[in-house]
C-alpha cells in the first residue's frame, strides 16, 4: 500500500463564536482542501468556561471541533488565513499518512 505524507489540522472553537460558516466556507472555496468534518461537542471547558448540555437543554455554545487534512503545501497556506481568523492555540497540527 502506497503512503502519503498529509498535515492534520483541528481547530477548537464554541458555536457561539460564529466562526463555523466562515472558517468553512474558507476551507471549501478559497482552500479548496480535500474534505471537512465538524464534530459538536457535548461537554467542554476551556478559556470562555465550562460548556455542556443535558437532553432537556439545548445550549447553543458549545465546543465545536473542525477537522480537516490535505497535501502539507496546501494546508500550511490554509493555515496562514486560519491564524487570522482563529484565537491563538486553538489551532493543533500532526502530520499523518494517507492511504494512495
Amino acid at each position: 500500500m502506497n503512503n502519503v505524507p498529509v498535515l492534520m489540522v483541528r481547530i477548537y472553537i464554541t458555536e457561539s463564536s460564529g466562526l463555523l460558516p466562515k472558517i468553512l466556507n474558507y476551507l471549501k472555496k478559497e482552500a479548496k482542501v480535500r474534505g471537512v468534518s465538524v464534530f459538536r461537542a457535548i461537554r467542554g471547558y476551556g478559556e470562555t468556561g465550562n460548556h455542556t448540555t443535558s437532553l432537556v437543554d439545548l445550549s447553543l455554545d458549545l465546543p465545536l471541533t473542525i477537522e480537516f487534512f490535505d497535501h502539507q503545501e496546501k494546508v500550511a497556506v490554509a493555515l496562514e488565513a486560519l491564524n487570522k481568523m482563529v484565537k491563538p492555540e486553538h489551532i493543533v497540527t500532526w502530520e499523518a499518512k494517507s492511504n494512495q
